[in-house]
């Protein structure tokens, strides 16, 4: 045992060494490869972001602490062309060799191949070279630290550095940072110019960034001359710009005071070659003038309306309703000119899709006299009335081993004059399956083609005025769809219609309202009962297991002891096995066999009639795409079947039928509530890491006509936007031990921890962890090993990590993981954890950007 501890810490060492050496490969003899970085101040050690960033000189990046691109790049041969060249004039023996194979110039240009040189290039451009101590750049450094901490009001602060070797031409550089006492702002004074700005300013002090006592800040400073500015520019101030705003401010003598004069002049005006100082106006808008054209139209005769004070001139017949061009214009005749409402106007027109991106511009009325109006000018391009659409889809289910889908359709804009968008299109798939239980052997032997309308109204559509409760800045918009589809799936058939009436708006920055006030799906199975002579093999295991127990009740079976299909036999086998109902009891793998086909058989077959009501509420603190360090906040509420429980009563068809049973259009309507809360953080790690994390908690609990909750409506787990060690539907519920082939439950808990990094250009590496499971709580199902029992149920989440890859192409990132059960619930206990940690129970997972 000795011996082997021996050589364990051996060969450590040596490896240490080794990869030591080699990261200095191309250093200098008389240079140092900067180790890291270390920054103190007031003798506390700093880690943080915005200290690194100050400085001119990073360390080479890493990988988990591997410094992979400089072992690339160190890897990679120096000049590997000159080096082949004196090889062969080393060797004139390969060279007369080599000539007498190729010419001579063949035998240059292989210098120049991927074999010779190509791989020391690609190693190079993809590695990175050494970084090299830089005195210039940590003087440069060292400065930029202390006019970080000057810029918080440590005017006295002290910064300095020292280099300390290492060995192996190595070196840390450590930057010492003393700040002493921070000066804060003592008196605050103002000098206005202009009174009618003087008066603004004081209405508004109390809003001020600056104040007395507060720490100096530059930045403060620099927000304070923004919300002039802005406070300035919403009221009418046409002309004011931030140039304007000045700042004097005096220490000298003060003991660590700073008193502050905020100095604010009149406007500058140049005429001619001279210029002259006046007073700031408050201008307001005269005219509203709306441009935009027709067209369809070959002439240019112009089209003219007047509406609420707005001018709106067409060339050719002007095709939108007035109400639908003023209601996203937010600058209106005789208001104070105000800068916000441009941005406002832009958007809420953009937000229409019907035009191209407007042009917004001022010009000064000459009919006035007092220099005081404007006239406001909106030029709108419209796009195209008609859009054609065409698109084709590669697929994959747990049915379909493969798919082609296909669609065409039109976009139809402003179709009824109202800046009203109309999407038609049909679709289709044609599918291939090869489940063995499946009797048709034809390659495509799967079809499905259907019709779709949706239908987008820049408004709240609803008889009532809803103005008061959702103004038109928050750009509301409705949609309303409908959907016809039907399945010739392998012999049973479904058809299926869906529709919603969907209310959007953005109630403030960053955040989104979505009210489904109508979500119908109708599913309906049209062939359920050609089930076992489609899935023959399902049929031939069941019959083999009812056949293998001589006590099994006769009246399952037809003349030749087969289980009866066309009676309905083989159902009746299923239910009364589930019950322990079948004359004799089975073992319990036959048992959970017949269990687990009658499962598949209900899945595939189910029919449902779902009509909810559901609201989302989102929010988040991403600004752009390129922001790593936010969060993104929803929560969803829903509720299915209450109106659907008022009428059913009222209908023939549930005439003395208890609730449970009720049906609408023959197919059984669900009623639930279900809740969720799904929360996303980033944190940005410098360097092109990012630590990313997902949280969910979801819950449907059935209720009245329903016991359980409609499949299409339940969770699941697995899959590569959720555990990605277990395929999709394969983990849970609870530690079941996933016996069926689609496991479905109500709750679901689910939480991801996923560490991005940076390998080499567009192509990034990833370290995760994913832990949840989904169980069944106050529905039909009672067996412990499937229900949430309390906080004890907490053994059973499932644990799943692994590794990925991903390459970033800017629209889109194509995403690789290999996931692994760590801890597995469905095993028994004793061998729960990394039973599944071999690459031979791996599951990998390919997807299309980051899964949260």
């Amino acid at each position: 045992m000795r011996n082997i501890t021996t050589k364990i810490i051996l060969f450590t060492i040596l490896t240490v060494v080794l990869v030591s050496c080699e990261l200095t490969k191309r250093v200098p003899e008389d240079r140092k490869l900067l180790e890291r970085n270390e920054i103190r101040v007031n003798g506390q050690l700093k880690e943080d972001e915005q200290h690194f960033n100050q400085l001119y000189q990073q360390e080479n990046s890493n990988i988990l602490g591997f410094h992979l691109r400089l072992h690339m790049y160190s890897f990679a041969k120096p000049n590997a062309d000159s080096s082949y060249h004196a090889m062969l004039n080393r060797r004139p023996g390969l060279h007369k060799t080599m000539t007498g194979v190729l010419s001579e110039k063949q035998v240059d240009r292989l210098g120049k191949s991927f074999l010779v040189s190509g791989i020391s290039n690609f190693l190079k451009r993809t590695g990175e070279p050494p970084v090299l101590i830089d005195l210039n750049r940590i003087k440069k450094s060292k400065n930029r630290l202390y006019a970080y901490y000057y810029k918080q009001g440590y005017f006295r602060a002290k910064a300095s550095f020292t280099i300390d070797t290492l060995a192996n031409k190595r070196a840390v550089v450590k930057y010492d940072i003393e700040t002493g006492e921070p000066y804060r702002i003592d008196s605050i004074n103002t000098y206005i110019e202009t009174p009618v700005l003087d008066e603004m300013y004081n209405a508004s002090k109390n809003l001020s960034v600056l104040r007395s006592g507060k720490q100096y800040m530059e930045s403060d400073f620099a927000a304070e001359r923004e919300r002039i500015y802005q406070y300035f520019k919403n009221r009418g101030v046409y002309k004011f710009e931030q140039n304007y705003i000045n700042y004097k401010v005096d220490t000298i003598n003060t003991g660590r005071k700073a008193n502050v004069d905020i100095i604010i002049d009149n406007e500058q005006v140049r005429q001619g070659d001279s210029t002259f100082t006046r007073p700031f106006k408050i201008y307001k808008i005269s005219q509203v003038n709306i441009f935009t054209k027709n067209r369809a139209s070959k002439d240019q005769a112009k089209d003219t309306a007047n509406y609420n004070g707005f001018n709106i001139i067409s060339t050719g017949k002007l095709n939108y309703r007035p109400k639908a061009l003023t209601d996203a214009v937010f600058i209106t005749p005789g208001s104070v000119y105000a800068d916000f409402k441009r941005t406002r106007t832009s958007r809420a027109l953009t937000n229409l899709k019907v035009f191209y991106y407007p042009s917004i511009q001022y010009i000064e009325d000459p009919a006035d006299s007092t220099g005081t109006s404007l006239i406001a000018n909106i030029d709108l391009n419209p796009r195209k009335k008609f859009r054609f659409n065409m698109a084709a889809d590669f697929n994959h289910s747990n049915i379909q081993d493969f798919g082609i889908q296909g669609s065409l359709g039109v976009t139809i804009r402003n179709i009824f004059r109202g800046a009203e968008t109309l999407d038609l299109s049909v679709r289709g798939n044609i599918g291939s399956s090869r489940d063995v239980a499946i009797k048709d052997r034809a390659f495509f032997n799967i079809l499905e083609y259907g019709a779709d309308a949706k239908l987008n109204i820049p408004r709240i559509w609803l008889p009532f005025n809803t103005e008061s409760i959702i103004p038109k800045d928050m750009l509301p918009n409705t949609l309303v769809s409908l959907g016809v589809g039907r399945q010739k799936n392998i012999g049973l058939d479904k058809e299926n219609l869906t529709g919603i009436l969907s209310y959007n708006w953005i109630p403030q920055r960053n955040r989104t309202a979505k009210l489904d006030l109508l979500n119908l799906q109708y599913i309906r199975n049209v062939n359920p009962g050609n089930y076992f002579k489609v899935y023959q093999s399902s049929y031939s295991r069941l019959n083999q297991i009812a056949n293998e127990y001589p006590d099994i009740a006769q009246g399952y079976f037809d003349e030749n002891h087969n289980l009866d299909i066309d009676s309905g036999m083989v159902d009746a086998f299923i239910q009364d096995v589930r019950s322990n109902n079948a004359g004799t009891a089975l073992s319990q793998p036959d048992t959970e066999e017949v269990n687990r086909l009658g499962e598949r058989k209900r899945r595939l077959t189910e029919n449902n009639l779902i009509s909810a009501t559901n609201f989302t509420y989102t929010t988040t603190t991403r600004d752009n795409l390129t922001d790593n360090n936010f969060f993104i906040f929803k929560t969803k509420l829903e509720s299915a079947g209450g109106i659907l429980g008022l009428i059913a009563p009222l209908m023939d068809e549930n005439k003395g039928v208890p609730v449970g049973s009720r049906t609408m259009f023959d197919v059984q309507y669900s009623q639930y509530i279900k809740g969720e809360v799904d929360f996303i953080k980033h944190f940005d790690l410098r360097h092109k890491r990012v630590l990313a994390m997902r949280a969910f908690f979801g819950l449907a609990v059935p209720y009245g006509n329903s016991n359980s909750i409609p499949f299409t409506r339940s969770y699941f787990g697995g899959g590569s936007n959720d555990n990605r060690a277990w395929q999709s539907y394969s983990l849970g519920p609870g530690r079941s031990g996933s016996k069926n082939d689609f496991n479905e439950a109500n709750l679901k808990l689910a939480y991801s921890a996923e560490l991005r990094f940076n390998i080499f250009g567009q192509f990034y590496g990833a370290l995760f962890g994913d832990l949840g499971n989904i169980w069944n709580v106050f529905d039909a199902e009672t067996d412990k090993d499937y229900t949430f029992n309390g906080f004890s149920s907490l053994r059973d989440l499932a644990l799943g990590t692994g590794t990925g890859f991903r390459y970033d192409f800017n629209f889109f990132v194509v995403r690789f993981d290999v996931g692994f059960k760590t801890y597995d619930p469905g095993r028994e206990e004793g061998t729960r954890w990394f039973k599944g940690y071999n690459f031979g129970k791996s599951v990998l997972n390919v997807g299309i950007n980051y899964p949260f």
